[in-house]
């Protein structure tokens, strides 16, 4: 690996090099942590014969970390001459030695009984991390080597105990421990703009944790990353889900001007609602929003559907209330609506009877709600801008948790725009 000096940077470089049995890197989003993470997955199969298993915190992240795998190995048979595997496959690199290489989202049962060098991608953000960690600690006892990448998530997880020591690895000789933020990055030659990074994240708390590596309580939002953390499933989809067998519901949040229409489906399965599709729709016409909105009424049989009818949004679901009766509820989004929808979302996630997928963007969303009161003692809810616009995710994940629990509609103080016949009517549903 002579040539990983033309390929790395310093701070790649030091990760590389270093020898521990365990390493923890905290690492600021987009100076290449993965790609110098995979490019040791790499040497280690070249240089030995060894099993490498990479675990990522879903299988997008899974295929993009093998791409970069595959990409390192272009670059160093174009230096050394060609390196062939003996058998490829989308998660798996087979070489005439024996060695291998593996690129799977993260599950416990996938690293329990694993014999081989284990590389745990982004780890702050895998579900059921401290389940992997039990899981996959023992693999160092019988003298494997551990790497143990992230950004940070909050103070709340496996990761944070590793990187600050008190995950019961201790300080050792066995652990090493990397720290590089943006501004390490840029300093050993990162090409990279770093006030229009900053500008464009403009969030000082998104900047603070993504970009210069502090790890930061979540006492301010309403929904802290560790909670959302505790409801991640890479079972959760974004995507269109196989059709549903379970009750399904939506909620709708109308987008107004530069904010967007987003809609999030709900399946229950047993007491937990499951993220089935999460679709989002900005500066589209009316009309594209109503053919969307009716497309996923009847293609998903939605049972209920509760839509923000506040400003722009009223004659979207006065329209879907009339098409589709009771299933639709349009939602006017006072003080007391706020309220009841915020408050039943957190108990949802306190409670862990709901899953949202992998997503960072929807992780941001959900973390930027916070609560705070007015000169006048009313609760106020708002989002970042910056971060999550008005938290249209959030509120339309909301509404879809209300759509899924309207056994306790009686106590809503919901202002319908449908009048007051049709909204007593919707309470009994």
């Amino acid at each position: 690996m002579s040539n990983s000096r033309s390929i790395l940077l310093p701070y790649q470089r030091r990760w590389v090099k270093d020898g521990s049995a365990v390493k923890v890197w905290v690492a600021s989003r987009q100076i290449g942590k993965s790609f110098a993470l995979s490019f040791e997955a790499v040497a280690s199969a070249l240089l030995a014969r060894s099993d490498n298993l990479i675990l990522s915190s879903s299988e997008r992240q899974a295929q993009e970390v093998m791409a970069k795998v595959k990409k390192h190995l272009r670059c160093l048979g174009a230096l050394h001459g060609p390196l062939s595997p003996v058998r490829e496959t989308r998660e798996e690199i087979v070489f005439s030695t024996g060695s291998r290489i593996i690129s799977l989202p993260a599950n416990p049962a996938t690293v329990r009984g694993f014999s081989g060098n284990v590389y745990l991608d982004e780890f702050a953000f895998h579900t059921d991390s401290r389940e992997i960690w039990r899981s996959m600690y023992p693999t160092v006892t019988r003298g494997y080597k551990v790497r143990i990448t992230s950004t940070p998530n909050g103070k709340l997880n496996m990761f944070y105990e590793l990187a600050s020591g008190s995950g019961g690895i201790g300080n050792g000789s066995l652990v090493s421990r990397h720290r590089t933020d943006i501004h390490d990055a840029v300093r050993e030659g990162l090409a990279i703009d770093l006030e229009s990074l900053r500008m464009g994240i403009a969030d000082p708390e998104a900047w603070a944790q993504e970009y210069e590596c502090n790890f930061l309580d979540s006492s301010t939002a309403l929904i802290p990353y560790e909670l959302i953390e505790n409801c991640t499933s890479a079972d959760a989809t974004v995507e269109p889900f196989e059709r549903c067998k379970g009750e399904t519901f939506m909620g709708v949040d109308i987008g107004r001007r530069h904010d967007l229409t987003v809609f999030w489906l709900l399946e229950r399965v047993g007491d937990v609602l499951w993220t089935r599709r999460v679709m989002e729709m900005r500066g589209e016409p009316f009309s594209a929003q109503r053919e969307s909105l009716y497309r996923l009424m009847e293609e998903e049989g939605v049972l209920r559907c509760s839509m923000d009818s506040t400003g722009i949004g009223s004659q979207l679901s006065e329209e879907a209330a009339v098409r589709f009766g009771a299933r639709v509820e349009p939602v006017h989004f006072t003080q007391a609506a706020k309220e009841d929808l915020a408050l039943r979302a957190r108990r949802a996630f306190e409670d862990r009877t709901v899953r949202v997928p992998v997503d960072r963007r929807i992780r941001e969303d959900l973390h930027s709600l916070s609560r705070s009161q007015t000169a006048s003692g009313a609760t106020r809810y708002s989002a970042s801008r910056t971060r999550g616009g008005h938290a249209d995710r959030f509120w339309a994940l909301a509404l879809a948790i209300e759509s899924a629990t309207a056994g306790g509609k009686a106590q809503v103080a919901y202002s319908s725009v449908l009048g007051r016949g049709r909204a007593g009517a919707l309470r009994g549903w």
